[in-house]
């Protein structure tokens, strides 16, 4: 009975089984210029050295997915992990960061404000 349910269910909708629906994800943020170069940069070091985002991401312990968003320009990484990255694609920091001197270091939006601090801070006494 199981099977011709389930049968039924396939074959009156999309082809999906109950509750196995892709999930729609909301669109990142824009990527900066600076994330975009970067991720350009980290590609063209990997294509030149002839390693996959795979082996990559194994030798500078991340995951390959991460790889592949830095590559996009959507992640964010620390200095750490640019570091590491480099040092598994056989490069120095400068080497990477040397070709980027065309890119705008203007600031691309507001600054996030600490929610927490009240707009005037009152100066009150201790007795």
């Amino acid at each position: 009975m199981f099977v011709v349910c389930t049968a039924s269910l396939i074959s009156r909708h999309t082809g999906i089984l109950p509750g196995m629906a892709k999930k729609k994800f909301p669109a990142p943020a824009v990527p900066s210029t600076i994330s975009e170069a970067i991720g350009r940069r980290i590609k063209e070091c990997r294509h030149e050295v002839e390693k996959s985002q795979e082996t990559l991401a194994f030798e500078a312990q991340v995951d390959r997915t991460y790889i592949s968003a830095i590559e996009r320009g959507i992640a964010n990484p620390t200095i750490e992990t640019i570091a590491n990255i480099c040092f598994a694609l056989g490069y120095t920091l400068s080497e990477l960061f040397a070709t980027l001197d065309d890119v705008s270091l203007e600031p691309t939006g507001e600054r996030r404000t600490n929610a927490a601090t009240p707009p005037e801070i009152k100066r009150t006494r201790l007795r």
